[in-house]
């Protein structure tokens, strides 16, 4: 029954990186609870629907659980965090979305609809998984009715109830979602005339020559930009300038409280006062664990797997060689040779995890497992066994853990895979519950040591960190405003960084590695704002200035002028090289004519289709090759005014594909596109009709 645990994690795990496919809980389950404590306890808003700070929490810690057995960490680094943090988010904005959207609709799960997806003539997949035959890849009725039958007797609020019911309802949410999704995919529709025209767009083959004058010709220093030409192109693309989300930059100056060259020094001394003792110890384990930064376990390791500075000097001494100290990784370190011996390049095992997450402890996982080892001591099969209680996803393969070498596992588990004889069955504990280990092959035999590793890193003594601090606090002293400060920057001789349109749920900042208090400090300010103190990130203190505050909508002309100068600078270059080849047109016949007058070649372009309207040697000038699908043979176009210049073209002629006499394959191959994209677009249209409210910033 623990597979139900694992199942449920193994479907949040695939929501975390698809959140589509966990997108609703349906009308089984309702969202929210008690909101008296108002913003205080939501942490955000969609399409009115308020999502609670501790079911929300709730959801982002059960995520964060499967994500750190997915990867097989026991801690999820600050990126990672909010990695997991921003997926949760979207997943509950597509539940809640989608689920208002499917209630508008109508649509529902019967009754009857319900237990054919448990037990009907073709269950869901997932029940084939959970309750399926390992070797027919069928679905173990008999297996699933046993299930069932112990489930009555669990108590009503029981663990494995309560994941059988979690069960069914991703599995319900599965056929809304295919239900809503059909929907979506059946409204996609191609006709005849558009196949044809896209087929054309596709294999029409243009041939023509082109005039052009690049904007490049005329140096920026030359143009003068009105007030006028910014405003005018800032009216005329206005959707361009739609800010979807909030955002800050802001301008910071950092000060260096990493290690100093008395800090390492002293980190090497410490190192060195340990080395007699760390030779002479007669329990190494326990020396390690004292002494060491890194309390890595003694475990054998094969040659390559230790540091350079340390494997090749380690695998050439004696027993009892103590080898160092060594600087690697910001840390000295010490290596003993504690033992060497012949083991197994590679084993190939299986297992059987028993959870204590799901067993309700690790005395009571212990005890499972053990009897799991008796009842397969006695003939028990062990791939039947693994699938109907392991915990992992192994469970599905009958346990089997392929074939791997040293390094590739926990040190426990290594230790007894390959101090072990193939065929051994045993039981061990690590951090992730308790195996039932199967041997099934050894392969290969090299040299392995047993290495214990002492290390001492190198880190800003309290010295170097009051000296940093010092620095930054005297520097934020004297700053009043955007002069002050850089002013300030200047005299104390630190250079000036910006961190750009930072997002409220902003997880890095490059050179940082947990900045979420600056970021957070960033969206309380206005813009002008100096931070009140100073900010230590990592090893660095820093003080801060909010440059640019923008809102959600349609950002105000000052917000993007420096950001559109570039393409406004062109429009009015474009305007004086066309004035040009319009004076060039007057009179001419053919495209020669027109770049004799204005000294530029004739360049030739053959074999361009509409659907690609690439210029080769130039870029994409969508304006260019899409004036020369609209000319005749032999005419010349007017002046063109594309994105690197401007241009006047002239078509020798077009090379018709066949003709394309049945559509439908090319009508599928469209629709398949649409339907590639009509998911994701679906949702994004919901989420900009929802006014979403993204309140995460006050409690993450």
């Amino acid at each position: 029954m623990s597979f139900l645990r694992n199942r449920a994690g193994y479907i949040l795990v695939g929501a975390i990186g698809f959140a589509i496919v966990a997108f609703l809980v349906g009308d089984v389950v309702s969202y929210g609870g008690s909101f008296m404590g108002g913003d205080r306890t939501t942490v955000g808003e969609v399409a009115g629907e308020k999502i609670s700070f501790d079911e929300f929490k709730a959801q982002v810690d059960q995520n964060e659980a499967n994500f750190k057995q997915q990867m097989g960490q026991a801690t999820l680094n600050p990126q990672m965090a909010s990695y997991v943090l921003e997926n949760t988010w979207n997943q509950k904005i597509s539940e809640i979305l989608l689920n208002k959207e499917v209630e508008r609709l109508g649509l529902s799960v019967g009754e009857q609809e319900r237990e054919d997806l448990v037990s009907g003539k073709n269950p869901d997949p997932q029940i084939v998984q959970a309750f399926g035959n390992p070797e027919t890849g069928q679905l173990d009725r008999a297996q699933l009715t046993n299930f069932q039958n112990n489930l009555k007797s669990q108590d009503p609020n029981s663990p494995v109830r309560q994941q059988w019911v979690n069960f069914l309802l991703s599995i319900q949410r599965n056929r809304l979602f295919q239900k809503y999704n059909n929907l979506v995919k059946n409204s996609i529709y191609v006709t005849s005339l558009e196949a044809r025209e896209e087929y054309s767009q596709r294999n029409k083959l243009a041939d023509f020559n082109y005039v052009n004058l690049e904007y490049s010709s005329i140096p920026d220093n030359q143009v003068k930009l009105t007030d006028g030409d910014y405003s005018e192109y800032y009216n005329e693309n206005k959707n361009l300038f739609i800010n979807k989300e909030e955002s800050r930059t802001i301008e910071y100056v950092a000060f260096d409280a990493s290690p100093s060259k008395s800090d390492t020094a002293a980190a090497l001394q410490a190192i060195n006062k340990l080395a007699a003792d760390f030779k002479a110890t007669p329990n190494d384990s326990l020396f390690v664990s004292i002494n060491a930064d890194t309390k890595m376990p003694l475990a054998y390791v094969k040659k390559g797997q230790l540091e350079p500075a340390l494997d090749s000097v380690v695998f050439n001494a004696s027993v009892g060689t103590v080898v160092g100290p060594v600087f690697t990784n910001g840390s000295y370190k010490l290596a003993k040779l504690v033992d060497t011996r012949m083991s197994p390049d590679s084993v190939k095992a299986s297992h059987i995890l028993i959870s204590p997450a799901t067993e309700g402890s690790p005395e009571r996982a212990k005890a499972k497992a053990d009897s799991i080892y008796n009842v397969i001591k006695n003939g028990g099969n062990f791939a039947e066994l693994a699938s109907r209680f392991g915990s992992d996803a192994t469970k599905d393969k009958g346990g089997d853990l392929g074939t791997f070498g040293r390094g590739s596992m926990i040190p426990a588990f290594e230790e007894a895979v390959f101090n072990g004889k193939p065929g051994d069955l045993k039981v061990v504990t690590t951090q992730y519950g308790t195996h039932v280990i199967r041997i099934d092959r050894q392969i290969g035999s090299s040299r392995v040591a047993k290495v214990a590793i002492v290390d001492k890193a190198v880190i800003s003594s309290s010295q170097t960190q009051s000296t940093a601090f010092s620095k930054a606090s005297a520097f934020l002293s004297e700053v009043k405003d955007a002069k002050s400060f850089d002013e300030a920057a200047k005299k104390d001789k630190v250079t000036k960084l910006l961190a750009e349109n930072l997002t409220p749920s902003q997880a890095n900042i490059p050179g940082f590695e947990n900045p979420r208090e600056l970021v957070r400090w960033a969206f309380e300010s206005e813009e002008g704002d100096i931070s009140e103190k100073v900010f230590e990130v990592g090893d660095r203190f820093v003080v801060a200035r909010v440059t640019d505050v923008r809102e959600v909508g349609t950002l105000p002309l000052e917000k993007v002028k420096a950001q559109i100068e570039p393409v406004v600078r062109n429009r009015v270059k474009a305007k004086m090289l066309a004035e040009k080849l319009e004076a060039a047109l007057s009179g001419a016949s053919s495209i020669n004519q027109v770049a004799s007058k204005v000294g530029r070649p004739v360049t030739p372009v053959q074999n361009i289709v509409f659907a690609n309207p690439v210029l080769p040697g130039i870029a994409q000038e969508n304006k260019v090759v899409g004036t020369v699908f609209g000319l005749q043979p032999k005419k010349l176009s007017k002046v063109i005014r594309g994105e690197q210049g401007v241009y006047v073209v002239q078509v020798n002629g077009f090379t018709n594909p066949a003709p394309l006499t049945n559509t439908i394959n090319q009508k599928q191959q469209m629709v398949q596109a649409l339907d590639q994209r009509a998911q994701g677009q679906v949702l994004e249209v919901l989420r900009d009709l929802a006014k979403v409210k993204d309140y995460r910033l006050r409690f993450f």
